[in-house]
């Protein structure tokens, strides 16, 4: 249960830093403030991470895919 507690944050991690870059790409310039690309490197290497641990997951046994229909 944790191991999806936790990659159910990091999806809502994920998509928090997507709405951060629009909100940065759609306002003016400011020198002072972060880049775009930072929340989307964020958002690449969180995607990353949440693929790994599905992958981490599966081979323990700690979360089990659905069964195929026949």
């Amino acid at each position: 249960m944790l191991f999806k507690i936790i990659i159910i944050t990091l999806m809502l991690f994920m998509v928090y830093n997507l709405f951060r870059a629009l909100f940065i790409m759609n306002k003016k310039p400011d020198p002072n403030q972060p880049s775009m690309t930072k929340y989307i490197g964020r958002r690449l290497m969180v995607s990353v991470a949440i693929v790994v641990l599905i992958l981490i997951g599966l081979l323990t046994g700690l979360i089990t895919p659905n069964p195929r229909p026949y």
